[in-house]
């Protein structure tokens, strides 16, 4: 997994360039920004990545459930 890596004119949160799987935190910075997130959405899975966005308190008070989210997605946990 790598963090703030470039696709394209973008800079993903998180990526597992193995699984192609881009992870997003979503948090206050996005709210108001629905049409450039979905740009940007369409832009990477256009690029063959799927997305997989995480609000940041799930992170901050769930962060087993993120983490298993990321293992299913990836195909490593069921």
């Amino acid at each position: 997994m790598r963090r703030q890596y470039p696709i394209g004119p973008y800079i993903v949160d998180f990526v597992c360039l193995e699984h192609r799987l881009v992870v997003e935190l979503d948090g206050d910075s996005h709210i108001g920004r629905a049409d450039y997130d979905q740009q940007r959405q369409l832009h990477l899975t256009s690029a063959g990545y799927r997305v997989l966005r995480v609000g940041n308190d799930d992170v901050l008070n769930d962060l087993d459930t993120v983490l298993s989210a990321v293992l299913q997605a990836c195909g490593i946990a069921e």
